[in-house]
């Protein structure tokens, strides 16, 4: 059995390295011919995973068309799946795994949904869960959701993707697992924010609580079930991405709090998403203060401390 990677990114590598490890064979695709080549010759990814040699199961590749297999993992930035899918030859009758996180800022929609709108004849799949690339790729046990709405395909994939190092754990509930993955960069942002304006680890708790229950609040609104959000989708994933600066979203929000310029360069899931989250939560009237007030500090409209003084002068209520 061969398994694609689209996407070379350090999550791509990762999961690549931890397939291959467990004897499956991989093809993992880049964009440009010059990284593939680098890293078919050097067997390693230096630019993005440095230190972690490849097993010799995986090939590298740029031709898009000779990289697809039955099996695809698209390790492909939220805003940049949906140009990929429809750039891509036939996809009819291969099963298609999301492993990004967040809502396609232009029309809200998670990437199980984008997959199903580009290729309707695929099966559509996420990969979601509390995980960074460096503790897969060293081989560090690591538990993820995997959401396919067709239980047989959930069972046979999880077999696929089963790994020494990767404990797969299987739902149906498509919408909580997008959902969980993506609403969590935003909270991530916030409490990032606190950290770094001095705010203190009970204001971090605080924002972690209240922003799950508005995870919670528009995950259900949406249809999903409350047991994925209170799973590794949701409070799973909410907890390491909150609480570590390996998250590229925490980070963006220390580089707020402190006043910093963030890199340009590095994605962050959790920005177009928060932008995407508040545009669908207007439109279904659901209260989402946190996210409000990560959207007006990436949008620079509020300071700090009106942000602070907005969320605590709010109406007392119960929990």
């Amino acid at each position: 059995m061969t398994i694609s990677v689209l996407g070379a990114g350090a999550f791509g590598t990762a999961l690549a390295i931890s397939l291959a490890r467990a004897g499956t064979s991989v093809t993992l695709w880049t964009r440009t011919p010059e990284h593939a080549a680098a890293m078919q010759s050097e067997r390693r990814n230096t630019s993005r995973l440095p230190g972690v040699e490849f097993p010799k199961e995986i090939s590298v590749t740029s031709d898009l068309e000779t990289a697809l297999s039955d099996t695809i993992l698209l390790a492909i930035p939220m805003q940049q799946l949906r140009k990929m899918l429809e750039s891509a030859p036939n996809l009819d009758g291969k099963t298609l795994v999301a492993c990004c996180k967040g809502v396609e800022l232009k029309t809200e929609l998670g990437p199980v949904a984008v997959i199903s709108a580009c290729a309707p004849n695929a099966t559509a799949a996420i990969l979601t869960g509390p995980s960074f690339a460096t503790d897969i790729a060293k081989g560090l046990p690591t538990a993820l959701t995997l959401a396919v709405q067709d239980e047989a395909a959930g069972k046979r994939l999880q077999q696929s993707l089963t790994t020494p190092n990767l404990r797969i754990y299987r739902t149906t509930d498509t919408i909580g697992a997008e959902l969980g993955g993506a609403l969590k960069n935003v909270i991530a942002i916030a409490c990032g924010t606190a950290i770094g304006a001095g705010l203190g680890e009970s204001a971090r708790a605080a924002l972690m609580t209240r922003g799950y229950a508005e995870m919670q609040r528009m995950a259900q609104s949406l249809g999903a079930q409350p047991e994925t959000l209170a799973g590794l989708a949701g409070f799973g994933d909410l907890a390491l991405t909150c609480t570590s600066d390996q998250s590229r979203n925490y980070r963006l929000g220390l580089s707020l709090g402190q006043g910093d310029v963030f890199d340009p360069s590095i994605t962050v899931e959790g920005a177009a998403t928060a932008r995407a989250v508040q545009k669908r939560a207007e439109t279904m009237n659901i209260e989402m203060p946190i996210t409000d007030a990560v959207v007006a500090l990436l949008d620079q409209n509020m300071k700090i401390a009106d942000v602070i003084e907005m969320l605590l002068s709010r109406p007392p209520k119960e929990e």
